[in-house]
């Protein structure tokens, strides 16, 4: 893989990860949407964390960790990949933020919050996950694509070869139900710019950039300029979500 699509311009002393596919990174101009498509959620869950005692599980590079021990007291990122965790140690030194190595499964550490973000759509038996979450902490925030925004149409998954299911609106409140008292399913949407882009595709943009030979030369410069603003989360019209996002009650 291209030197382009390792993180670019890291502190001393912390390795850069590779963009491999498997997690979103900061620091790949490439990577910027996703990588900003993830932090919209993290800032949002984290606003709702304040003075809480909260486990990423997954964390991956360790910035959503990161983000979220701004607000809460204390924040524990797991993740089991060795590269990220030692890039999460190195690069996040927060007082109240530490890093774990190990198998979410395997996590036992009773918190106020839990954060599973964009992981389940990868696990062999998520409701036994699920079960343990609801075990664990009063809340837990589960993310995951939605599959109608994510695959082509009538398939049953997107070619991501990491990703084991994906789920409808239907096909995750049948999953999340059983385990918590209660879930509060939010839509991941565009704004902004974003939403502007959406409206310009309809209208044909697809086409002009391409006749005109813009199209490098205006995504090199617009995908590193999205922010985390340009994301949205409702409650309203979730089957048209870009990703699900679950409050879920133990």
């Amino acid at each position: 893989m291209s030197d382009r699509y390792l993180q670019r311009d890291q502190p001393a002393g912390v390795p850069p990860l590779e963009l491999t596919g498997e997690r979103t990174l900061p620091d790949v101009p490439e990577e910027n949407y996703w990588y900003r498509r993830h932090l919209a959620v993290y800032e949002w869950i984290a606003a709702r964390c304040a003075g809480l005692r909260v486990a990423d599980l997954a964390c991956g590079e360790g910035y959503g960790s990161a983000v979220l021990a701004r607000r809460a007291a204390d924040v524990i990122g797991v993740d089991a990949n060795p590269e990220a965790h030692e890039h999460a140690r190195l690069r996040y030194r927060q007082p109240n933020l530490r890093f774990q190595r190990s198998l979410v499964e395997r996590f036992s550490e009773p918190r106020d919050a839990i954060v599973f973000l964009q992981t389940i759509e990868h696990v062999e038996e998520p409701r036994e996950l699920l079960r343990r979450f609801a075990g664990l902490a009063p809340t837990a925030y589960v993310s995951t694509p939605n599959r109608l925004t994510l695959a082509p149409p009538g398939a049953e998954k997107s070619d991501n070869p990491w990703h084991l299911r994906e789920y409808t609106l239907a096909e995750y409140r049948e999953l999340l139900d059983p385990c918590f008292s209660r879930v509060e399913v939010y839509g991941l949407f565009h704004a902004r710019k974003l939403r502007a882009h959406e409206l310009a595709l309809r209208l044909g943009w697809d086409r002009v950039h391409k006749a005109l030979r813009l199209t490098r030369p205006f995504y090199d410069r617009f995908t590193p300029a999205i922010s985390s603003r340009d994301f949205a989360l409702r409650g309203d019209d979730l089957s048209r979500g870009l990703d699900f996002v679950a409050v879920c009650h133990a």
